[in-house]
């Protein structure tokens, strides 16, 4: 009963989601590669704007990596609801090795994955390093997307989730893709790491600059 439950309310709100989507105002700016039969990718971005990014890449048969838990599996119906295709379960706490595995398949098969690298638990806007194993592994390049919202909510949780309100403007900023090496050690994955994170930090704050959300 409770996974019926479950999958009616990520129903739900993925129908809420696309009502409530269809009124925003939406501006994307930098080479977009997440689009219908582009070379597959690996895209990144905070945690903090899964809404967002779940109603922008809806219906593209695009693939996310979730959490097993039961903030999941309410993310995990939702994804259902909007299209997308089967949500490798696991991340660096549990199940991480299976969800990598997953991944990596879906990547080589041509599907374009999208991973939330500071997610399930935080803290936040600081990302772990499968995203890049996956890169190497794959050797598909990694691309940074940012958001922002105004007017929005934002969630008292530990990503601060941004649900934008009725006609909100919406802001998306593609970075250039970072290319990892298959070769790549250790010490040069935790390098390419921190380049992921100084490009989502440094784009989001642009775009939340833009919006008046800083000083």
């Amino acid at each position: 009963m409770r996974r019926l439950g479950t999958r009616i309310l990520g129903y739900a709100v993925g129908m809420l989601l696309r009502i409530l989507g269809a009124t925003w105002r939406f501006r994307s700016e930098g080479p977009n590669p997440l689009i219908p039969d582009h070379e597959p990718v690996v895209a990144a971005f905070w945690h903090r704007n899964v809404l967002i990014a779940s109603w922008v890449y809806r219906d593209r048969g695009f693939s996310v990596a979730v959490s097993r838990s039961r903030d999941g599996d309410r993310i995990a119906a939702l994804l259902g609801a909007l299209g997308y295709q089967q949500t490798p379960r696991g991340s660096s706490t549990r199940g991480g090795a299976a969800a990598l595995h997953e991944l990596v398949k879906l990547v080589v098969s041509g599907t374009t994955v999208s991973i939330q690298p500071d997610g399930p638990q935080g803290p936040a806007r600081v990302s772990k390093v499968g995203i890049v194993t996956l890169s190497r592994l794959t050797e598909r390049p990694i691309t940074p997307v940012a958001f922002s919202a105004r007017p929005a909510l934002r969630f008292r949780s530990w990503d601060g989730t941004l649900l934008p309100l009725p006609f909100a403007r919406i802001l998306c900023r593609y970075a250039e893709p970072i290319v990892v090496r298959a070769e790549a050690d250790e010490a040069e994955e935790e390098r390419h790491r921190l380049a992921l994170d100084a490009s989502l930090d440094e784009m989001t704050d642009e775009l939340d600059r833009e919006l008046g959300l800083l000083p």
